[in-house]
């Protein structure tokens, strides 16, 4: 085989490959679009009321974006071993992880929630520049506060359609969790736009405008119908997810499993929660630049998440194909798989990004707020657009690694290298020198690069494919 014949068998796959890879793929992407561009019409509608409302909603969700990503940190441990029991046939064992997932995200939601009520007005006001006037400032702090003790209420039917969701993909089905939450989410746009303008929008409606609390109480309703499809539609459908039968007659996990699990799972916690953490920081030092800034790089970051949605997609692709190969014993067939989908989505991003680029300038104009938070948010994406490559390859290379039950190794490539590398330059930037938002964003996004490297090298080596649920004699 020659090096072109070599590197062809490596990169590119064959028709039954690509056909397994879309029937996963599509519901995915179409869930995860359909979700960002809400999040997209969510920042336009909260956005009409006023720039104020808006960065206050951006600073809640960057909070709630951590508590997002400590669900799925938490979820992922077991859920690496729901993929390769799946891919051994074993239903028992994705019935014990489903358990483990039960246990995880209630501590997660009572700690979130704890979290949230207790300390407030320090987690917002850390988002509020000290430039801002003390007119500002008081405003945003109480638009926060309004939104978030009603989201609050949404985060536990959050987690539970993210045990059930998650689970259903790990086993390859992922329309069910696409319908469920492309359903909640045109409840989230209808009830946006009735309750955040009232009256105002639609003058039969007898109730005035609600503003950010009515964004708030539609995203909360949106929580509650995509939790009650999900359940409702697996247990109906009992004799296709076998798994979820008697999983509620007994709450007990072998404790070996347990362990393992544990063991696992703890370190992709930790990597969430501090990688989370870590974005939440990159925003405080953005903020640092004035309230303009992180209206800005809202709007950047929500757009920007939008197109994103094929690389993040064809990471959950990789996490179960993987899965359900070193799980079935086909450790080759996880490692061409993995070179296979990385490839896939750099080519996409190219296009992808190119297509952004395009349109950087046009998107910020549907937004309702000033003509500089438009033209920073445009040259912010434009440097999006430049790098989305190096992001998607680092992604996928994250997914394949943790795939593999490398989870220490994982978090230390992803977490690590955001606290020991990103968040020092971040803050020495915003700290101690006067460099304007772009180059500042571009300086701290454009290390990507270097960890793009880092993730090709340690792929390559293949130390992270490893059948995790192998019979033991």
């Amino acid at each position: 085989m020659t090096l072109t014949q070599k590197l062809r068998y490596n990169l590119i796959g064959d028709r039954i490959f690509y056909k397994k890879v879309i029937l996963i793929l599509i519901p995915i992407i179409i869930q995860n679009a359909v979700t960002h561009i809400v999040n997209l019409v969510d920042n336009i509608m909260v956005g009409s009321v006023g720039t104020l409302e808006m960065s206050a909603v951006a600073i809640v969700n960057q909070l709630l974006f951590v508590f997002n990503l400590c669900i799925f940190g938490g979820l992922s441990g077991a859920g690496i071993f729901t993929s390769q029991f799946a891919g051994a046939k074993d239903t028992e064992g994705v019935r014990h992880s489903f358990r483990m997932k039960i246990y995880i995200a209630l501590c997660v939601c009572a700690v979130a929630i704890a979290v949230f009520l207790l300390i407030p007005k320090t987690l917002i006001g850390m988002y509020i520049s000290e430039n801002t006037s003390v007119s500002d400032a008081t405003k945003t702090l109480g638009f926060g506060l309004d939104y978030l003790y009603i989201i609050i209420i949404g985060l536990i039917p959050f987690a539970v359609s993210q045990i059930y969701g998650s689970t259903l993909r790990e086993l390859g089905e992922t329309k069910l969790p696409m319908i469920a939450s492309v359903a909640a989410i045109g409840i989230n746009i209808i009830f946006n736009y009735v309750l955040i303008f009232g009256n105002e929008g639609l003058a039969f409606l007898p109730f005035a405008p609600m503003g950010v609390v009515g964004a708030a109480i539609a995203t909360s309703l949106s929580r509650y119908v995509e939790m009650l499809i999900i359940i409702i539609s697996v247990h109906k459908n009992s004799e296709k997810y076998d798994f979820i039968k008697n999983v509620y007659k007994s709450f007990k996990i072998p404790l070996d499993l347990c362990h393992e699990i544990l063991k696992k799972g703890v370190p992709l916690l930790f990597n969430e929660f501090l990688w989370s953490f870590g974005m939440a920081f990159l925003m405080q030092c953005y903020s640092v630049r004035g309230i303009e800034v992180v209206a800005s790089t809202n709007i950047a970051s929500t757009v920007g998440n939008m197109f994103n949605v094929v690389y993040f997609s064809i990471g959950a692709a990789i996490s179960i194909m993987c899965g359900q190969h070193m799980g079935a014993g086909e450790l080759e067939k996880a490692k061409t798989t993995v070179w296979r989908l990385l490839f896939l989505s750099i080519i996409s991003c190219l296009v992808v990004g190119s297509i952004l680029l395009s349109l950087s300038s046009v998107i910020p104009m549907v937004y309702n707020t000033t003509d500089t938070v438009r033209h920073l948010a445009t040259e912010l994406l434009c440097v999006l657009a430049l790098l989305m490559p190096f992001n998607a390859f680092c992604h996928g290379c994250y997914f394949a690694m943790r795939s593999g039950g490398k989870t220490i190794i994982t978090m230390i490539f992803d977490s690590g290298f955001i606290w020991l590398i990103s968040c020092p330059i971040a803050y020495i930037i915003a700290h101690y020198t006067n460099l304007n938002i772009v180059p500042f964003y571009l300086a701290v996004q454009g290390i990507e690069a270097v960890k793009a490297i880092i993730a090709g090298i340690l792929i390559k080596k293949g130390f992270w494919i490893n059948n995790m649920v192998a019979k033991k004699d």
